[in-house]
């Protein structure tokens, strides 16, 4: 019966484990992928941030609708800095995996500033929007300082 039960718990460790192992079936492909997820994050926050700065006309439900997609693709790269994805097409300095608490730390801000940006782009209130790009880009421009070379 104990030798069931460790079956089945190993078994259920490894069907739990394989899969964020598993995603990506090359490191090029994990790296592609957070390529991918920041540059549109990156496309929608620039697009509120332009507005933001006037360099853009002001469109609330643009800028609602912008800050949303970039909250939502926040989320999405972490898995791609897998071990091993340090190598290639990449700006990802060597931090991101040796300094890996600093780097989620970073990560998390980040998702929190941008959870922050969407929420008061809802409400259309420029002055309030300018605040949250700000507090975002800095978030931003801090992981890129510490974690991404020139």
């Amino acid at each position: 019966m104990k030798k069931m039960a460790l079956l089945i718990l190993t078994g259920f460790a490894l069907t739990t484990a394989i899969p964020a192992v598993a995603q990506f079936a090359k490191a090029e492909d994990a790296v592609k992928y957070r390529k991918s997820a920041l540059f549109v994050m990156a496309q929608n926050f620039g697009r509120v941030a332009a507005m933001a700065n006037g360099k853009m006309a002001f469109d609330a439900k643009v800028a609602a609708d912008s800050a949303a997609v970039a909250e939502y693709m926040s989320k999405l790269p972490w898995p791609g800095f897998m071990p091993g994805t340090d190598k290639g097409e990449t700006r990802a300095k060597a931090e991101i995996w040796t300094d890996k608490a600093k780097f989620d730390t970073a990560a998390s801000k980040m998702q929190t500033e941008m959870a922050k940006l969407a929420t008061v782009a809802k409400t259309g209130n420029l002055d309030n929007i300018k605040a949250a790009v700000n507090a975002t880009g800095g978030a931003c421009k801090s992981c890129h300082d510490d974690f991404r070379a020139k």
